[in-house]
């Protein structure tokens, strides 16, 4: 649980970078249609909720800065007992002035008046550029004669990029819950299943661990659909002596998990499979012992590259030397993506990999990403060894940086061969 000083921490540390005479609006997100009048379930956008903790849609954060000094005004929607029969109890005014440490709490069709009245005498206006048409609208109808706007998107991805404790343990959780879904599938009689099977079972886990969601659309591939990187159909059925490629997490109070294991439908690898996954294995082991704080996630893959395309070339499936190979991207048809991403209130989050000067950022403690390497090859791929075709291999783990190494979130959940 993250507790309200953390947020108005948040929200302190940010208002810092604000230059005077400014104006910092920040939306929550809104309700998607799904199909006419039905909606998507209503999930905050993570800037909002970041520095607020607050879930309800129709509402918005402002900043107003006159020199240093800085006023925290939040929006929120109206109760209405008839509105709350049909869609669920509102905070309100009242409630949430007792919640929110903000200094100003007005409801959200008092915006504009404040809007209005706040920009006379602002210079600059900060908002996420990514904003929704409605919203961005009715920004730029006040404030037309401003000096400059600025996306304030940028200053808050990057505070997001170090995990507080609290963060740390709720993504802890996510994966807690991950491991045990993903144990699950690992014991069934998988012979004979739909993908979509598995993918029941994974999330079956999720919400009985009281999980929001998915923290993204499963992937439940076998076979050759495992060289479908976003493969998410999982409409075939499990063959006996395929593989299955599962890339799957959960989202616990808005913080993702994000774990994939490659396991055989009937638990026995054919011995080609097994050297594609003891290459994939090591390279991801060696590639995890390398995290620690001041390391350019650049190396990191640049490592991996190389270390994948020594083993293929071990095992015939390139030929050459490892570094001409590399500098004419022969490998890159095997391993397209990079070694892996930020991960936090989104399973790919939204925090930069450079900073202003467009210099990488460097590993930092308190920073979580995943490491997943992997090795996609196509049955009609006629240029490698048949044996070889139609395994697609990807292992990941989600890691935590720490003062001078790293901890395997994710270490608990099975992945050595001969536990599989």
């Amino acid at each position: 649980m993250i507790l309200e000083d953390e947020y108005k921490q948040r929200r302190d540390t940010l208002t810092k970078k604000l230059s005077k005479n400014s104006l910092a609006v920040i939306f929550s997100a809104s309700y998607k249609t799904r199909s006419n009048d039905t909606q998507y379930p209503f999930r905050q956008d993570s800037h909002f909720y970041y520095l607020t903790g607050f879930k309800e849609d129709n509402s918005v954060l402002m900043f107003v800065k006159k020199g240093k000094k800085v006023k925290t005004i939040l929006f929120v929607y109206k109760k209405d007992k008839q509105e709350e029969l049909w869609n669920g109890k509102r905070l309100g005014v009242k409630k949430a002035k007792e919640r929110f440490l903000v200094d100003e709490v007005y409801l959200v069709n008092e915006f504009e008046i404040k809007l209005k009245k706040y920009l006379k005498d602002t210079h600059t206006l900060y908002y996420d550029f990514k904003t929704d048409g409605k919203n961005i609208q009715t920004l730029m109808q006040y404030s037309k004669d401003l000096y400059s706007y600025k996306n304030i998107a940028k200053d808050i991805s990057l505070m997001r990029l170090i995990k507080s404790d609290a963060e740390i343990k709720l993504i802890k959780k996510a994966v807690s819950i991950t491991k045990e879904a993903h144990h699950r599938v690992m014991k069934m009689d998988k012979v004979g299943k739909n993908e979509q099977e598995i993918q029941a079972e994974l999330e079956y886990v999720f919400k009985k661990n009281l999980a929001y969601s998915d923290a993204y659309t499963s992937i439940v591939a076998s076979g050759n659909s495992a060289n479908t990187l976003h493969y998410i159909s999982n409409n075939q059925q499990l063959k006996d002596g395929d593989l299955i490629l599962i890339d799957a997490g959960c989202e616990f109070e808005y913080y993702a998990s994000d774990i994939t294991r490659t396991i055989s439908v009937n638990t026995h690898f054919t011995s080609a499979q097994k050297d594609i996954y003891n290459l994939v294995l090591e390279v991801e082991k060696e590639i995890i012992s390398m995290v620690k704080p001041n390391v350019l996630r650049s190396d990191l893959h640049k490592k991996s590259e190389e270390l994948l395309v020594d083993g293929m070339v071990k095992l015939g499936i390139l030929k050459g030397k490892t570094k001409k190979l590399i500098k004419k991207q022969k490998h890159k048809v095997y391993y397209p993506h990079g070694i892996g991403h930020w991960m936090g209130l989104d399973v790919h989050d939204d925090c930069p990999y450079k900073d202003k000067k467009d210099k990488e950022i460097a590993l930092q403690k308190g920073m979580v990403l995943t490491i997943e390497p992997a090795l996609y090859f196509d049955k009609d791929d006629k240029s490698i060894p048949k044996k070889y075709r139609g395994i697609g291999i990807r292992i990941e783990d989600d890691i935590l940086v720490t003062e001078d190494g790293f901890e395997n979130l994710s270490i608990d959940i099975i992945k050595e061969l001969d536990r599989l």
